[in-house]
Order: structure tokens, then C-alpha cells, then sequence
């Protein structure tokens, strides 16, 4: 059995302000992908990812069936076959290595499940999105649910406050272009649940709050609405005050050895960074209008093309 394909995602905009109702926007990256997988007398198990397995459908045993229920039957017998997700989405990068997992095991194995060939009405995905949290939150101890729904659907979401989620179109991409939003591997992981912890904290300082309300949200809503519209003009003046404000406020989420080049991208205006997911390490995202230029910049780092324009 070789499962359907789940595909990483990256949230281009909204990270961190989404858990304030900031906009976000959200888009599958095929580069990345999963499957469930059972073991041929051929190929070897993957024995962490299957035990990993086996903790998670322990942990949906405790979840309420009028929520969300599951075919234990043949779950458990999957389960008994070895099965594993075999999967080449990094783990702790920000890229959703989870949310891909979750989205195949609701896929496989839900029972009554809203599919993605339904009428995918506001409530329907606002039900989707409330499964998809208390599944994922397994894995980071809270969840939005964003990222298991994207994979899912495969399609650009739009964030418009944590009631509202929305399925999107965004402008065609220009392959020839020289513009790019791109990654930037880090070269280390990093971990959703202390990064969190750590802007729940900073969220009790007046001064961080008032950052995050008035200076934060506005840009971030702004780079929404202008990526969509593609406007890039102005997108890229909002993207340069976010990843400014980001580089003064949210310094434990950038590795230390990457804050010159993030300070150099400002400077220079050959690409901007942002966080890519809640950072820490992992990727970051960049944001250039051309791309050769930025490369030159850091040839130092592997970098990913993500959506060309």
C-alpha cells in the first residue's frame, strides 16, 4: 500500500500574528512530500516513524468521537503491517513534516470525513481546521490546524482571523521572472513549542504587545492583500518593515549566526528575510526581486526557489 501524496506547505505571511488574528496566508509546496507506507518483504520499515505512529493513534484514542473518529480496524491492522509515513518534508524546519502526517491519517482512516471533493463551505472548513488542531496537537502541544488543512487540501489558504479560513487563488507564477520568494536552509532544526513559549512571554510586555497590534498585524495584513492583488511594488515595502521589525523584536527566533545576513538584506536591498514558521532554525523565507542577486549575496546557503514572479 503506497497511501495518496501530502505535500509540505509554507506560510508565506501570518506567523505569530495569526495566533493574534492577524491575516496569514498558506500555500502547498510540492517540492516536499508523504505517504503512508506499508513495508514489502523488500524494503525495511522506517522503526522510528512507525513508532511514532503508534504513540499518535494512541493519543487519538483519547480525542472525542464526536469530533473526529477513526476506522481502528484497519488502522490497527496497518499498524500490525509495520506501516510508516515515508516522507522527505524535514522535520522542524517550518515546513508542516506533521501536518502532512496528520492530513494522510484523516485521509485513510476518518470516518464520516469532509472530502476535499465537497462543497468547501465556511463552516465545513472551520470544522476541518478544528479536527486537523486536536489531531496535530500531539506533535507541538497546541495547534491552529493550518498546516494539516493545507496539505490536505492542497490549495492556498487565506487566514482572515482564526473563525475564518478560506480556500484562494494567487497570481500565476512567472517562471522566467527574476523575482523570488525563496528558502533558506539553516542548517539546524528548530522546535514549535519553546518558540511559542517564548512570544506567549514576550505577549505579557506592554511594549511587545503594542508592537505586535500596531506595527506587526499591519504589515503582515498588508503583504497579504498585496501578494494577492500582486502588487509588488508595495509588497516589497511592507515585506522590508516586516523582516526590520521582525530582526529588532523577535531575536531568539533567528539563529545568532544568521543575523548579520538578515541585517544585510535590509541594508543592501537585494532580498529580505522573514520567519518561516516559528523559527529558531529551519528555513527562513526570502523575498527578492532578483534572484541572481540575492544568490550572489548568499552563496554561502543552499536556497530553494518557492514561487517565481
Amino acid at each position: 500500500m503506497k497511501g495518496p501524496l501530502f505535500f509540505a506547505k509554507i506560510l508565506l505571511f501570518g506567523e505569530y500574528g495569526i495566533i493574534k488574528d492577524s491575516k496569514g496566508l498558506s500555500i502547498p509546496y510540492n517540492f516536499y512530500r508523504g505517504a503512508l507506507k506499508i513495508p514489502s518483504k523488500s524494503t525495511l520499515a522506517n522503526k522510528s516513524s512507525h513508532s511514532k505512529l503508534l504513540a499518535f493513534s494512541e493519543y487519538l484514542k483519547t480525542l472525542d468521537d464526536t469530533l473526529v473518529s477513526f476506522n481502528w480496524v484497519e488502522l490497527n491492522r496497518d499498524l500490525a503491517k509495520k506501516m510508516y509515513f515515508d516522507s522527505s518534508i524535514p522535520q522542524g524546519y517550518g515546513v508542516g513534516s506533521s501536518g502532512a502526517l496528520v492530513a494522510a491519517i484523516y485521509d485513510q482512516y476518518g470516518i464520516n470525513k469532509i472530502t476535499v471533493l465537497e462543497n468547501l463551505t465556511k463552516d465545513k472548513l472551520q470544522h476541518l481546521k478544528t479536527i486537523f488542531a486536536e489531531m496535530e496537537s500531539f506533535f507541538h502541544g497546541q495547534s491552529s490546524g493550518l498546516d494539516p488543512l493545507n496539505s490536505y487540501l492542497s490549495l492556498p489558504i487565506l487566514i482572515k482571523s482564526k473563525e475564518h479560513v478560506e480556500t484562494t487563488g494567487i497570481p500565476s507564477q512567472h517562471s522566467a521572472g527574476r523575482g523570488a520568494v525563496f528558502l533558506l536552509d539553516s542548517g539546524m532544526t528548530g522546535e514549535t513549542a519553546p518558540m511559542v513559549s517564548i512570544f506567549k512571554e514576550n505577549m505579557k510586555q506592554e511594549a511587545f504587545s503594542t508592537m505586535m497590534r500596531e506595527k506587526f498585524i499591519k504589515y503582515s495584513d498588508e503583504c497579504v492583500e498585496d501578494f494577492l492583488k500582486g502588487n509588488m511594488a508595495s509588497l516589497f515595502k511592507n515585506i522590508k518593515s516586516l523582516s526590520t521589525l521582525v530582526l529588532q523584536n523577535f531575536q531568539p527566533m533567528i539563529p545568532n549566526s544568521f543575523h548579520d545576513i538578515w541585517l544585510q538584506g535590509i541594508e543592501s536591498n537585494d532580498y529580505y528575510l522573514k520567519l518561516c514558521g516559528s523559527g529558531g532554525g529551519g528555513f527562513m523565507l526570502g523575498f527578492t526581486r532578483d534572484f541572481e542577486k540575492a544568490k550572489k549575496a548568499l552563496k554561502a546557503y543552499p536556497l530553494e526557489v518557492v514561487y517565481h514572479f
